[in-house]
């Protein structure tokens, strides 16, 4: 690593013409592509000690993949390997590892480099980049690929730091603490809660769930990958491609009651009405698991062994809302008290307002958080106006419910790369897009989530923002934004 002394300011740590900020799913991604493209000049600045973002971070008991694992990984690098249709937290971690190295990208690595800020320079064209750690960093462009699931969001319940006992997030699980015999509160029911509380239920003295709105669930069709099938996956040509393909036309379908219509949604909710009934045979307990709002308006959940959980001797669900935390409980609206050894928050992650508290600043002074005055958004879920070079993967609006992001993933670095070599051809320092482009973009897309089941479904979820606009899902078919990502059009953008 070179130092690279300055006469005024700061000592510059290195001056890599792209820096990518994340190394997950999306960051890795973005620097094989480049390495592979014939961009070296990167480097990857990673907070952690290890690369692979939500599959480093999430370790609790039962993590695995709620996406078939054929369809949950790069397109260009597939695995016949996997285990399970729907791969452990451990596998997909491991894949990524590999992925890594056969790509030839741990040397662009930056370990421990969390980013406190970053700030556009307009004579130099250049941005500014500042990590925890005091070093800085010089670059023509940035890729933020930090993801929305990586800042553990906490209830605002009174008296939690009152609490005695342990208590931690799920992404943040604390395995040195055994749950054997103990009481556990688990305050929410999202997609990592369903996942561990059957697990943490085999051993817990008593298990007590907080739920504040059940959610939708459809069974989950995993099962283990035969040795013979996995083999014809590595032996056969197109074996594995044409599963891949054949899984996400299957997915894509699901989209049909998301994108178009929500009374299409009804095929969905008697499926999750029929799993339900067979698992569920107390009356009582199915009236307390069943939404009342229209299935896809919160995220649909997968599982096959959530629901038995809680039909066991050792487990509670309790609706009535929690009203406070006590050095020793967790008291619910009703007055009853709960006497619990440890709390799990599965309460998820900040989303829509996780950015906001980034330091970001773009051309001539302008802060992510006024050029997000009236909410995130950026063109294609990529580009910002006002914030030239500066890239976004898995930004906002380009979430998904009904197929692997991974897909979107890889359509958005084909277009960052091609914006770059835009910028190449062109002789140009700097590529901004238009307010104009973005704000037809954003109304468009505003326009058509207004009709579509997450408005109008009657819920709400952390799919919307403080304002009840959606601002993390696409509202369409996967290949649609593939096609709106192809190429970038040069009238949308300014080179300077």
């Amino acid at each position: 690593m070179s130092t690279v002394s300055t006469s005024a300011g700061p000592t510059v740590t290195e001056t890599p013409a792209i820096t990518i900020i994340g190394s997950g799913f999306a960051g890795l991604c973005m620097a094989i592509r480049l390495k592979q493209s014939g961009f070296d000049d990167f480097v990857i600045l990673e907070k952690n000690d290890a690369l692979g973002g939500t599959w480093r971070d999430n370790t609790y008991p039962g993590c695995a993949c709620d996406v078939p694992s054929h369809m949950y990984s790069y397109s260009f690098e597939l695995n016949p390997d996997w285990s399970r249709m729907f791969a452990p937290q451990q596998e997909i971690w491991d894949y990524l590892e590999r992925c890594a190295g056969k790509y030839g990208v741990r040397g662009h690595l930056r370990f421990g480099r969390q980013v406190d800020s970053l700030e556009y320079d307009d004579d130099t064209a250049r941005w500014h980049i500042g990590t925890g750690d005091g070093e800085h960093f010089v670059t023509r462009a940035v890729v933020s690929g930090i993801g929305a699931l990586h800042v553990p969001s906490f209830p605002d319940i009174p008296g939690g730091e009152r609490f005695h006992g342990t208590a931690f997030h799920s992404a943040e699980w604390d395995h040195s603490y055994d749950l054997t015999g103990k009481r556990v509160a688990v305050i929410g029911t999202g997609a990592s809660a369903i996942q561990f509380i059957p697990q943490i239920a085999k051993t817990a003295g008593r298990v007590t769930v907080f739920q504040r709105t059940p959610p939708w669930i459809h069974p989950k069709p995993d099962v283990e990958i035969p040795e013979r099938v996995r083999t014809g996956f590595r032996k056969v040509p197109g074996a594995a491609r044409g599963f891949r393909d054949s899984i996400y036309w299957l997915l894509e379908s699901r989209a049909l009651g998301f994108t178009i219509d929500p009374k299409l949604m009804k095929p969905h909710e008697i499926l999750a009405r029929r799993h339900l009934e067979r698992q569920i045979p107390d009356e009582e307990l199915r009236r307390k698991v069943t939404p009342d709002y229209t299935i896809g308006c919160k995220r649909i959940l997968i599982s096959s062994d959530y629901y038995p959980a809680l039909t066991k001797d050792n487990v509670d669900l309790v609706t009535d809302g929690i009203r406070e935390i006590r050095e020793h409980s967790v008291v619910t609206a009703d007055g009853t008290e709960h006497e619990v050894d440890a709390i799990i928050y599965g309460t998820g992650f900040k989303v829509t307002d996780a950015l906001h508290e980034q330091h970001i600043v773009g051309r001539q002074g302008l802060k992510i958080q006024d050029a997000w005055r009236d909410g995130i958004e950026a063109y294609l879920g990529i580009t910002i106006s006002g914030f030239p070079n500066f890239f976004m993967l898995l930004g906002p609006n380009t979430g998904l419910g009904h197929n692997s992001v991974v897909f979107m993933i890889e359509s958005q670095v084909e277009y960052v790369l091609k914006c770059l070599r835009l910028l190449q051809r062109a002789g140009a320092d700097t590529l901004d897009v238009r307010p104009e482009a973005q704000r037809d973009f954003i109304d468009r897309l505003q326009r058509r989530l207004g009709k579509l089941v997450w408005n109008e479904g009657g819920c709400t979820s952390w799919y919307l923002d403080e304002k009840g606009v959606n601002r993390t899902i696409w509202p369409g078919f996967t290949w649609e934004y593939w096609l709106r990502t192809r190429r970038p059009r040069l009238a949308d953008y300014r080179l300077s």
